[in-house]
């Protein structure tokens, strides 16, 4: 597992209290008070540590490599599900999952960026950088959900759309806006769960909901802090002034109404505690859908169109 610069105390800690743990097995002797002393210790560094943030260090833990993505939320809390492939026009983007199943019994349709664990899954998933085909993907399944009137809920963590060559010969930009464009039109509820990083137009592609839920070390911006340094200074080295201008954190979105609410990671990042964090999680989209769910068709697009152009006009 990574371990991030200021992680390290924590990692000393948690070595000394697996070391304990196989001494008393191998010994057969009592230790139980020396690892509770450890693991108050490690508790006391976790508060420290991860309480008021500096934004360099969000960043960091919003890109953590061991940081849940959106087949492990899945896992956690998503019953019978069942993926979908392909857009029927290209390929199958594995950037982007997309299925059905249920929350507890909910139905759902699940779309969410997918990122790789290791060098391998990482080119196979393109970093969790979509090609116009896994936006395409994701509209026939928003298309699907809508014709059997199943809530959508959505997982955003990339760094943006893919770039290259091929993805722009293939109408990446108008891919987008198509998304864009039928998720404003769409008669059913849709939550969104920004996970890790939302970055750019890619990120909007499947973010255009009616609540807006962000983990507490996420990050969300309409370009990555190191996307911006290059533009604004020609060079990456003011990635961190660009965040800090763009405001991208959590706590700064909220305040400015772009999310509608912080959803509470475990105590040291989502990456140490799956399953609290899913559960967290889970909370924020029940109680998104026992809001929505009953509001008549017409509200609901009324309220997400009002929702979102409020976001335009209140910086002109």
């Amino acid at each position: 597992m990574l371990v991030l610069d200021f992680e390290k105390p924590l990692q000393e800690i948690e070595e000394q209290i697996a070391n304990l743990k196989k001494m008393a097995m191998e010994r057969n002797i009592d230790v139980i008070e020396e690892i509770e002393q450890l693991e108050r210790k490690k508790n006391e560094i976790l508060k420290k540590e991860f309480t008021n943030l500096s934004i360099d260090k969000i960043i960091k833990i919003a890109r953590h490599p061991n940081r849940p993505y959106t087949l492990d939320f899945v896992q956690h809390i998503v019953d019978d599900f069942t993926e979908i492939h392909g857009d029927r026009r290209f390929a199958d983007d594995k950037a982007i999952v997309t299925g059905f199943g249920y929350i507890d019994n909910q139905r759902v349709a699940i779309i969410g960026h997918q990122k790789g664990r290791n060098t391998k899954d990482n080119l196979d998933r393109n970093f969790g950088m979509a090609n116009p085909e896994g936006y395409r993907k994701s509209q026939r399944v928003m298309k699907l959900a809508e014709k059997f009137n199943i809530p959508i809920v959505t997982f955003v963590d990339t760094p943006g759309a893919y770039p290259g060559v091929g993805a722009e010969e293939r109408g990446q930009s108008e891919a987008i806006a198509s998304n864009l464009k039928l998720m404003f039109e769409l008669e059913v509820p849709i939550v969104v769960v920004i996970t890790g990083e939302g970055g750019s137009g890619g990120a909007l592609a499947i973010a255009s909901g009616d609540k807006i839920g962000m983990l507490e070390f996420a990050i969300y911006g309409v370009i990555s802090p190191e996307g911006c340094s290059s533009i604004l200074w020609r060079d990456t080295e003011h990635s961190i002034d660009a965040a800090k201008a763009m405001r991208v954190t959590a706590k700064d979105l909220l305040e400015l109404d772009i999310i509608d609410e912080i959803i509470e990671e475990p105590l040291g990042g989502a990456h140490r505690d799956y399953e609290a964090a899913a559960n967290n999680i889970k909370n924020f989209i029940l109680g998104s859908l026992d809001e929505l769910l009953p509001l008549p068709k017409k509200k609901l697009l009324k309220r997400r169109w009002e929702k979102w152009r409020g976001m335009t006009t209140q910086f002109l």
